[in-house]
């Protein structure tokens, strides 16, 4: 079995509204179909380059074993609206809740552009 393991960081949710967001503004169009999407920390950012990256993001662990055994694709379409941000990822409810059965909580993930 050959195993690609990527970087492993932390995850939240975060709730709408989701517009504007700092990639492409008001426009409904920018968020990819079934709603996957993240808002990307600093680390992530890359001073507006990471608008429109994809990642490949799976949870590995967290309080009360919250992870679901999926692994999910999602979009770069904002960066975090925190003055600091949570986690290295903050991702749309949807995308959040197909990874922890928690949706205030804060998981350890593994992702992978």
């Amino acid at each position: 079995i050959l195993r690609v393991h990527g970087d492993v960081g932390t995850a939240m949710s975060y709730n709408p509204p989701y517009l504007p967001t700092r990639c492409k503004g008001y426009d409904p169009g920018q968020f990819p179909e079934g709603g996957y999407f993240i808002a990307a920390s600093d680390g992530l950012w890359d001073n507006g380059a990471a608008c429109g990256r994809r990642y490949r993001v799976r949870c590995i662990s967290g309080p009360k074993r919250p992870c679901r055994e999926a692994t999910i694709f999602v979009e770069v379409v904002d960066f975090c609206r925190s003055n600091v941000c949570p986690a290295t990822m903050t991702l749309s409810n949807k995308a959040f809740n197909a990874i922890s059965r928690y949706p205030d909580a804060k998981i350890n993930v593994e992702y992978t552009q």
